[in-house]
């Protein structure tokens, strides 16, 4: 598959199998994260791959506890795939998927959140091409923010001048895979050369 068809093919899973990914897939995912481009190429990001359902599960209870749903535009995102936007009564921020990779980067580096968030846009296109669901998610800073979530990244030896950012759920996808929703208008503006003045 081409990459824009690849681009146009994924979509974001939030319902998962308990089939777990393989250990030589999850390597090419996170391959695929550490050379997204990043500032400066600095290689700043550190990406903590939960290869472990239970946990994965665990941190997704954590992740959603901290939603300020005050926070939230629009109040609908998926019937065939919902969020945790349109049903308050799911409980884990991670659908159940069953690994969960944790994007951390520097607490005080200015382009901190756009490299975690390169890095994650590749996991799920190089997730997509290996015929893995994934979904990015975020609340990642929030889920961290209490003692359990500081002893896990310290068990980790994470430093602590580094924050989560960003996660990327992998799994397959329980059901149906989503059909692709129609692009909105609007979105795209060009100015051409001679239009610029």
């Amino acid at each position: 598959m081409e990459l824009l068809e690849l681009m146009k093919y994924r979509r974001s899973i939030r319902k998962y199998t308990d089939r777990q990914v393989s250990k030589e897939d999850l390597q090419k995912i996170i391959e695929a994260g550490v050379y997204a481009p990043n500032a400066g190429g600095g290689q700043r990001s550190i990406i903590v791959a939960v290869h472990n359902k239970e946990l994965a599960k665990q941190i997704g209870v954590m992740n959603l506890a901290r939603l300020d749903r005050s926070m939230l535009i629009g109040g609908y995102v998926s019937k065939e795939q919902p969020s945790v936007i349109d049903d308050k009564n799911i409980k884990n921020g991670f659908y159940g998927a069953p690994t969960v990779c944790i994007i951390l980067t520097p607490k005080n580096f200015l382009y901190a959140v756009p490299d975690a968030f390169c890095c994650a846009e590749n996991m799920v296109l190089q997730a997509t091409e290996l015929g893995i669901a994934s979904c990015i998610t975020a609340r990642a800073e929030e889920t961290f923010d209490n003692e359990m979530g500081r002893e896990l990244l310290s068990k980790w030896n994470i430093p602590d001048n580094f924050i989560a950012r960003a996660f990327v759920l992998l799994g397959y996808c329980e059901g149906e895979y989503p059909k692709e929703k129609p692009r909105r208008e609007g979105r795209i503006v060009i100015i051409d050369e001679d239009e610029g003045e």
